[in-house]
């Protein structure tokens, strides 16, 4: 049977994720802060699957309960690390950009060192992480977000070298949706897509054990677009 790990699996894409993949076999492990969210989702999925309630703030402690849930499930091949926050708030709050980096940054590297080391281990495995189309510029409105995001992406292809170095077949997959209807996003931004299509376009990604893949594809021409246009540009406008 296939195993997978979803860490932030209790609401949007990471819901989806364990939606999607439950249908095409998979028995996962779902991880998240909500153990309600979590414990729902397992019921309504076809098969039995694990669930670990996880704080990825902190990170020391969400390490240990990640290794614990990969022993308890026996050969996991697949850990997605979805886990990710945002906000909308104009004034700067050190309260609300603390908990972005937490979870973005801290959280994320702790969970992506543990699949690594897991995969390495193993012998072999696929690590994918989801990043944004934000890592590609910096906005002031959105500055903690866009920054941690483009720390995940570049950490990410940080991961995908050392696998290459390691010499064993570890895939590892970058993510980056544009906009995609979950409750995290505010409005309906132009190319907003449902979460139905960006995770169906995410999960022939991982089985294609793509590198990179932009969700949806059309997000690729817009952040070649903003890697090239200069920042005093893009100020106009974020």
């Amino acid at each position: 049977m296939k195993q997978a790990i979803i860490i932030g699996a209790s609401s949007g894409i990471g819901w989806e994720l364990g939606v999607q993949l439950a249908a095409k076999g998979y028995q996962l492990g779902l991880m998240a802060r909500r153990e309600d969210c979590l414990q729902k989702l397992a019921d309504s999925l076809p098969g039995t699957h694990f669930v670990q309630t996880t704080d990825v703030c902190q990170a020391e402690q969400a390490q240990e309960e990640l290794t614990a849930l990969i022993e308890r499930m026996g050969d996991v091949a697949l850990i997605i690390v979805n886990s990710g926050v945002g906000s909308a708030e104009k004034q700067l709050d050190w309260v609300i950009e603390r908990e972005m980096i937490d979870v973005n940054v801290r959280g994320f590297a702790a969970m992506s060192m543990v699949a690594m080391n897991h995969f390495v281990k193993r012998g072999s495995g696929h690590l994918a992480g989801v990043s944004s189309a934000a890592a590609h510029f910096s906005g002031g409105l959105t500055l903690t977000y866009n920054a941690s995001k483009a720390f995940a992406s570049n950490y990410l292809n940080g991961m995908r070298s050392r696998a290459a170095r390691s010499k064993l077949p570890i895939t590892v997959t970058t993510i980056e949706p544009g906009f995609v209807e979950t409750p995290m996003l505010m409005g309906t931004p132009i190319w907003t897509a449902t979460v139905e299509k960006g995770v169906s376009q995410m999960v022939v990604a991982l089985e294609k054990k793509k590198n990179h893949v932009y969700i949806t594809k059309r997000w690729a021409i817009a952040a070649l677009l903003l890697d090239i246009t200069p920042n005093w540009v893009i100020r106009k406008f974020v």
